[in-house]
């Protein structure tokens, strides 16, 4: 690739360009140095038990993108908008709660969206770069989609510990592609934050322990996706919460009155974004990913979804789906929903689902379970 740099800045400006074109909604470019000051965060955060449990577990393969691809010499960096505001979201009423997905998950599942477009991308370098190495990752790969994006100058890190973009505020989905290709760098963004503090103030179970710090394991859209029994006192926490949280990006007033909704694919359906929550209690493999399986939130499958639904349920104490819980209670032959299922009841509190508990007590052999009622009739 011999070519000079008046070549290399020509290529960047016309990708620039042409990134409305191809579906994305901004498009910059770092180095592949080391991102070596979030190698010493990533170490101070594994050591305050912090970590979600989700990440890859290399330190070096998150912050070297060498390790990556050998030939590195440049990561391009993408931001795809999408909606935060729901046109005629159903109403939820007793007897017919409804339960919410986070933002992130409404529409397509972003992985597809944005592999898509990152595909046109290398298409477009292929036909003027033939010789062009890239490499692709969408929030599963090793890189730190938030450390590209805001060493390339996509956003600067928010307190909330989200990238904010000035045209879309956190509303926007990262990527990035790693490339041999020796581009010009843009400059990271100055912190727009200030003094604000709105986030860490408004998180419902104080995960956000300092500006750009995250306790993960206190995280409600982290715990959300879990697989296990959640402790009662977040589970009081988690709300009508099926799928991720909203609440720091909510209040947050660079996010205000911005609800970008040019890509058709992100815009959610109201039922699957805001389902009713009794069906989901009965919810088969197949009936979920029909009716999940393009969201993002499908990817831990329908246990933790009907995990949260049966918490959402206590929390509404919806007196109409004592039935519905009490037959998890009785005959779902997975402990954890079972164990859940006895708090909600707890949780509603009525006559109808104190007897339930009382009749579960004397047949559950499970001893979580068995834990879990007792508490529920401590209520």
């Amino acid at each position: 690739m011999r070519k000079d740099t008046a070549f290399w800045k020509q290529l960047k400006e016309e990708m620039i360009a042409a990134a409305p074109e191809l579906g994305i909604d901004k498009l910059r470019v770092t180095t592949a140095d080391p991102f070596l000051e979030l190698k010493e965060q990533l170490v101070r955060h594994r050591e305050l038990g912090h970590e979600s449990g989700f990440e890859e577990p290399d330190l070096d393969l998150r912050t070297e993108p060498a390790l990556i691809m050998p030939e590195a010499r440049s990561i391009i960096a993408i931001a795809v908008a999408y909606p935060s505001k729901m046109k005629g979201a159903p109403v939820s009423e007793p007897g017919k709660r409804r339960g919410i997905l986070s933002r992130s998950a409404w529409g397509e599942d972003y992985h597809q969206a944005l592999r898509r477009r990152l595909t046109k991308l290398a298409e477009w370098i292929m036909e003027r770069v033939p010789e062009a190495k890239l490499m692709s990752m969408v929030d599963t790969g090793a890189l730190s989609d938030r450390a590209v994006a805001e060493r390339a100058g996509i956003g600067w890190s928010g307190k909330n510990c989200s990238t904010l973009t000035p045209e879309w505020g956190s509303w926007v989905y990262l990527g990035e592609m790693i490339t041999n290709l020796p581009l010009p760098p843009d400059q990271a963004l100055l912190d727009g934050c200030g003094d604000c503090t709105l986030c860490i103030d408004a998180c419902p179970t104080g995960a956000l322990v300092g500006p750009g710090q995250l306790n993960a394991q206190k995280c409600i859209s982290f715990v959300t996706q879990t697989k296990g029994i959640v402790e009662d006192e977040m589970m009081a926490k988690i709300g009508n919460r099926l799928y991720g949280c909203d609440t720091c990006q909510i209040v947050c007033p660079v996010n205000r009155k911005i609800d970008t909704r040019h890509h058709t694919e992100l815009l959610p359906d109201p039922e699957v974004a805001k389902p009713l929550l009794r069906p989901l209690l009965t919810m088969g493999n197949r009936e979920f990913r029909e009716k999940f399986g393009s969201s993002s939130a499908a990817w831990r499958g329908r246990k933790p979804i009907q995990r949260n639904a049966l918490i959402a349920l206590g929390n509404f104490r919806d007196a109409e789906s004592v039935p519905d819980v009490a037959a998890v209670l009785r005959n779902d032959p997975r402990p954890v929903l079972r164990a859940t299922a006895a708090w909600a009841l707890g949780r509603i509190g009525s006559p109808e689902a104190v007897e339930h508990l009382r009749d579960a007590q004397s047949s559950e052999k499970d001893d979580e379970v068995l834990s879990s009622i007792a508490r529920a009739l401590s209520l």
